[in-house]
């Protein structure tokens, strides 16, 4: 595998420098800055790529931009309303920007308003760092009682209904603003409205679209971009849904095998495929993830590699983000996996025979703890990470050459 490092841009906390010291062999990042929508200009495309280029003190760093994370689609596109068309066009023509620049993996994803649900961004772990959680209580707390979402009682049991009303009742007016801002974080640099205000607005526009309607609109807007992507000799690989499971009302189409497999298709070709979240799809007790990626292997064109825990049985749940190693997810069958397909595509001939792979989040730890950097991207619990993926992987080779 290739080992990637996800990077925010300037603003990041975590720097080019921290990243080639982690170990990384390439960048993932994105033009955060661009509005949804809009196009991509060379320009902008290039500047990143010399801002990867170079270490602060202007020396060359070794790393290139080599993978999009994410080109966003926007809400126009997804529900079909607005200035969508004019949207698809600008996002084939960023598409045909982003190849003349060289770079051929392109991550997104199809979730509706928010791109990523925590409850708690800095959950306090028994050895003293902290890391993200879904607290399942806690996020209908926010529902029925700070957004005050209509229609939101009935979309949990009465258990849950009850323990959020007694959760609401013994949080302070601090608590209950953490919350709200937890939730409302979204994909991290994202330029979104992700205010109470703006987010109720933006639900809003998902009233009459149910599962049927935003698949269909998926496979709309695939329809639209695959061949472009395909002539092109470009990877286009979708996020699976994060947690992958309804919330706030909206629909979900990126949650399961099942998913996939219609997405996948729905638009059969090689610049169709998925980019392999375990952390995400690991949050469903159905989802078997070692088994998921000998059937979809062909069609993986990235993995993020990440662990969770399940704090209790069935969908929804709570969970947090455990170490790479320690979550519910057989990571080594994972790595195993990919090893797998690795040497099968070897054996094909395929260009594309190494399967990028980046360390998903970390726990903070040590000086992650005061350093600030955006929420899941420490810079010391991703390299924890790296090196225990690292281990395993070179593990998994030695083994099956000996």
């Amino acid at each position: 595998m290739r080992h990637v490092w996800r990077w925010f841009g300037p603003v990041d906390k975590v720097t080019i420098a921290d990243a080639r010291q982690a170990g990384a062999q390439g960048i993932v990042s994105a033009l955060h800055h661009v509005p949804h929508g809009a196009i991509w200009l060379p320009s902008e495309i290039e500047r990143r790529q010399r801002e990867v280029a170079s270490l602060p003190d202007g020396s060359a760093s070794h790393l290139n931009w080599e993978i999009v994370e994410s080109l966003p689609v926007s809400e126009a596109i997804k529900t079909q309303v607005g200035e969508w068309r004019s949207h698809i066009a600008n996002y084939i023509t960023s598409l045909e920007n982003l190849a003349r620049a060289g770079i051929s993996v392109i991550c997104y994803n199809f979730m509706p308003v928010l791109d990523w649900t925590r409850t708690d961004l800095a959950w306090r772990l028994p050895h003293g760092g902290t890391t993200m959680r879904f607290d399942l209580i806690d996020f209908a707390a926010f529902d029925i009682h700070i957004l005050k979402r209509q229609g939101a009682l009935g979309d949990y049991t009465p258990e849950i209904v009850s323990e959020a009303e007694q959760r609401y009742a013994q949080m302070d007016d601090g608590a209950r603003k953490i919350l709200a801002r937890s939730v409302n974080s979204g994909l991290p640099g994202s330029t979104e409205d992700t205010s109470l205000d703006g987010l109720a607005a933006q639900l809003s526009n998902y009233d009459r679209i149910d599962a049927t309607t935003l698949r269909r609109h998926f496979v709309d807007f695939l329809a639209e971009v695959v061949p472009t992507a395909e002539r092109l000799g470009l990877r286009l690989c979708c996020h699976p849904d994060d947690p992958p499971f309804p919330l706030l009302g909206l629909p979900r189409v990126m949650s399961t095998e099942a998913d996939y497999r219609y997405i996948l298709d729905a638009v059969d070709s090689p610049a169709n495929g998925a980019t392999l979240c375990t952390g995400s799809l690991g949050a469903r007790p159905d989802n078997d993830l070692p088994g998921m990626i000998g059937r979809m292997a062909p069609k993986i064109h990235f993995a993020h590699l990440r662990n969770v825990r399940k704090e209790e049985p069935g969908t929804p749940c709570s969970f947090h983000e455990d170490e790479h190693l320690a979550g519910d997810t057989d990571m080594v069958a994972v790595v195993a996996a990919l090893l797998h397909e690795e040497a099968r595509r070897k054996k094909e001939g395929r260009p594309d025979a190494v399967i990028p792979m980046r360390p998903d989040h970390g726990q903070d730890i040590l000086d992650d703890l005061t350093r600030g950097a955006q929420p899941g991207y420490p810079a010391i619990g991703r390299l924890k990470g790296l090196a225990e993926l690292r281990g395993v992987e070179h593990a998994i080779r030695k083994s099956t050459r000996a």
